[in-house]
């Protein structure tokens, strides 16, 4: 089975371009992407601290 739900993050960044797109906001495009940008980090994050976990554990 396939799970195709859309992410928090990801519903939010299409809401904040869809508003963007349509002139309701006025933020700038570094605003508007953070959304996306914030997925990135938290993947980065992840796999750092666990790299550095599997460093120390030997």
């Amino acid at each position: 089975m396939q799970n195709s739900s859309i992410g928090v993050f990801s519903l939010l960044g299409l809401v904040f371009v869809a508003l963007k797109l349509t002139g309701y906001i006025k933020w700038s495009w570094w605003f508007v992407t953070m959304p996306f940008w914030i997925q990135i980090v938290i993947f980065i994050l992840i796999v750092v601290i666990f790299c550095i976990y599997r460093h120390f554990k030997r």
